[in-house]
């Protein structure tokens, strides 16, 4: 991986104002418009490195990935559409999965709670910021993402045919491929209306 630097080595930050041009104009792609090809194997394993440096209390690693991509993504599509057949909202839920089916990639980022003496939300904190992380290196990869869940993320049914063990979640799909239209910008909050400080009179 690039630039990757070795245990003990001194990490200075400089300011990269190029960074915060990236933040500043970061656009999720519509999952239906990614198209092939997705990343290769050696870009994968470069953003997969690269998600996984994320904030991390007690250095614990709560969190894995699944890689949904061939033969192993149309299959685990068609499993999850035998599940929506007997359901009462079947057809809706047959929809939904085009965001699935439709990207040449997706990785599902699990979540794994470890007993002991880091709380479980900073855990599922932690597997938040890795979906967040392999987000941007997507996007900074020139390719177009796109982090869902949708009821495939929390239906227990689903989640066995994914493989989650005792205490796992999923924090989120991460879909990756060529944006096959530019994503247009949207409504943003106003910040200003969300920040307090402490202290400040009513």
């Amino acid at each position: 991986m690039r630039n990757a630097p070795a245990f003990g080595d001194p990490l200075p930050q400089p300011a990269t104002p190029e960074v915060l041009d990236f933040l500043a104009r970061r656009r999720s792609s519509s999952a239906l418009s990614l198209q092939a090809p997705g990343p290769s194997a050696a870009q994968l394993d470069e953003l997969l490195t690269l998600a996984a440096r994320v904030p991390d209390h007690g250095k614990l690693s709560p969190w894995r990935f699944v890689v949904l991509e061939g033969a192993g993504k149309t299959a685990f599509a068609e499993k999850l559409e035998a599940l929506a057949e007997g359901r009462e909202d079947g057809v809706k839920l047959k929809a939904k999965l085009a965001k699935l089916k439709t990207p040449p990639m997706g990785v599902a980022v699990i979540s794994r709670y470890l007993p002991g003496d880091i709380p479980e939300w900073e855990q599922r904190l932690s597997a938040a910021a890795v979906c967040l992380n392999l987000l941007y290196a997507a996007t900074a990869m020139g390719f177009g993402a796109n982090w869902i869940t949708d009821w495939y993320a929390y239906d227990a049914e689903a989640n066995a045919v994914l493989g989650l063990g005792e205490g796992e979640k999923v924090a989120g799909f991460v879909f990756i491929g060529q944006a096959g239209e530019v994503p247009l910008e949207r409504v943003r909050p106003d910040v200003s209306a969300l920040v307090s400080r402490w202290g400040d009179s009513a």
